[in-house]
């Protein structure tokens, strides 16, 4: 059986997380299932997007339980073939979407982390749960939440255990929607509409953009990392379509 199913709509990839009878907990197998299914994603020409979620009452429950006993015996290397699962999400060249269907826990929370958007919904929660089991956070989980909340936040959830509901990760800024449990994947599929209608290399050219100005501290160093994708755009089919269209408009 497959641990990862993989659906494709329309430009879509949508990936689900399938061992509903432990939680989606993220085995080496079900990482390798997800590095093999996001390389495919970006290899497809036809494919503009990519949605994880789970099947069952859980989105991910964490990180196999075995494999970090085993881990902390010191046997093989099972957490950094767990951690090369969601990396390799994190990693995706193409936008990424967790559609999170129930609770997202420790490195589940850490997949969830590695999309670029979150839509939960209302039954969903975010539970870093590290600490409360004695562990410290691990797969980059302190340095991805600083990333999308403020230090009280990050705080809240990592020191003080609090587990966040899809409203509050909504409104601090870790989750971009919540929805009906029953209308979560038809709203992800909704969202990323607009992606099948920009160009693929354009979606991909601009993440990369996205990424590559994050850090940067002064704004002439963005302009200059984005001047020549911004050139290439002005030089495809499509822009040049689009532009001369709006100036007709103008010019009647």
């Amino acid at each position: 059986m497959a641990l990862v199913e993989v659906t494709k709509i329309q430009n879509c990839t949508v990936l689900t997380l399938n061992q509903p009878e432990q939680r989606n907990t993220l085995t080496t197998q079900m990482s390798g299932e997800l590095i093999q299914h996001i390389n495919q994603a970006e290899a497809d020409e036809n494919i503009k997007s990519v949605i994880v979620t789970g099947n069952g009452p859980a989105f991910c429950a964490g990180a196999d339980l075995g494999d970090l006993l085993s881990a902390g015996r010191g046997e093989g290397d099972q957490l950094q073939q767990i951690y090369a699962g969601f990396l390799a999400v994190a990693n995706c060249s193409l936008p990424t979407i967790a559609a999170i269907n129930g609770p997202a826990v420790g490195a589940g929370m850490n997949l969830a982390l590695a999309c670029d958007v979150r839509i939960m919904a209302e039954s969903a929660r975010l539970d870093t749960r590290f600490l409360k089991i004695g562990l410290h956070p691990g797969g980059g989980h302190t340095w991805m939440l600083h990333r999308e909340v403020n230090w009280q936040a990050a705080a809240s959830m990592l020191l003080f255990g609090d587990v966040i509901t899809a409203e509050d990760a909504v409104r601090i800024g870790l989750a971009w929607k919540r929805v009906a449990n029953d209308d979560l994947i038809e709203a992800a599929l909704e969202f990323v509409k607009q992606t099948g209608k920009s160009s693929r290399e354009l979606l991909i050219r601009t993440k990369a953009s996205m990424r590559e100005t994050r850090w940067v501290s002064h704004h002439q160093d963005a302009l200059d990392l984005e001047f020549d994708k911004q050139v290439w755009s002005l030089q495809q089919p499509e822009a040049a379509e689009s532009l001369q269209t709006m100036y007709d408009k103008i010019r009647r």
